[in-house]
């Protein structure tokens, strides 16, 4: 939940900016969902950027030593939890069900940069974390980053909070674009994304007032893991049908890897 907020506060919020942005969906289209999403990534990735720019800054005043923590798990336990991070990293597919809007080649070419972005910026945080934190610096909890960054520069932390509601309100705006987009495709155009969107808010909520937040991310993952699995299956089959075997021997691999992940994937409480 938010930060500083009670769960049913919480909520509360959340039910708000789910109905701000059905609201803006329903009056404006896809054309409105786009506009407010370019806003909120904006002021997320000058966030990120000040943030990896602190970080980078307390590394060199320190020195920067990486710490080598304890394993606490092993085995199965271990795996399971491996499986789970598989699908931290997720939601790059958005543009994929824009077809009405975009060409094919400007879908791709969108996915692919946000792969690409994404990778630097997921490998340059982890990367400058691990030289300045152990891993019991700060208690485990929903919020334990803005904790860690208090630790590095006291303006960190408000803007982190920001960066964060950018970011989520982004993502559901991006998701509630995408899988308009695909509810609308899967039903042959009888479903309209406006009447789609209606859907998912009702979808969100339900999830939002009956479930706690990692509960909501474990389904989250596992519902994406799947979704991957049976992508990766669907151009297997093609693969197969145009005769790349060797293609089609590796995007199984994606099916086994997102299925084991759907199925046995822990999540980071363990």
């Amino acid at each position: 939940m938010i930060s500083g907020l009670p769960d049913a506060s919480a909520r509360v919020v959340t039910t708000a900016v789910y109905l701000a942005i059905l609201l803006a969906g329903l009056r404006g289209g896809f054309h409105a969902l786009e506009r407010l999403e370019q806003v909120s990534v904006g002021i997320k990735l000058a966030v990120i950027a000040g943030l990896l720019a602190g970080l980078g800054g307390d590394v060199l005043q320190g020195g920067g030593e990486i710490i080598h923590p304890v394993p606490k798990m092993n085995g199965w336990a271990a795996i399971t939890l491996g499986l789970g991070l598989l699908v931290t990293v997720q939601g790059f597919e958005t543009s994929r069900y824009l077809g009405g809007e975009y060409s094919a080649q400007m879908r791709v070419r969108s996915m692919r940069g946000a792969q690409w972005l994404s990778s630097v910026i997921y490998v340059s945080y982890i990367g400058l974390i691990v030289l300045i934190f152990a891993a019991d610096d700060v208690p485990f909890s929903e919020t334990a980053v803005i904790d860690m960054m208090a630790l590095v520069a006291p303006i960190l932390p408000p803007l982190l909070i920001f960066a964060a509601l950018s970011a989520q309100f982004s993502a559901a705006v991006a998701d509630m674009g995408g899988a308009g987009g695909l509810l609308s495709e899967l039903t042959h155009r009888r479903l309209t994304a406006q009447q789609s969107y209606v859907l998912l808010v009702g979808a969100g909520l339900a999830l939002t007032w009956a479930l706690k937040v990692f509960e909501i991310i474990a389904w989250a993952s596992r519902a994406f893991a799947a979704y991957y699995a049976i992508q990766a299956g669907i151009a297997a089959r093609y693969a197969i049908a145009e005769g790349y075997r060797g293609r089609a021997a590796a995007l199984i691999v994606f099916v086994v890897i997102g299925a084991a992940s759907a199925i046995f994937g822990a999540a980071v409480e363990v």
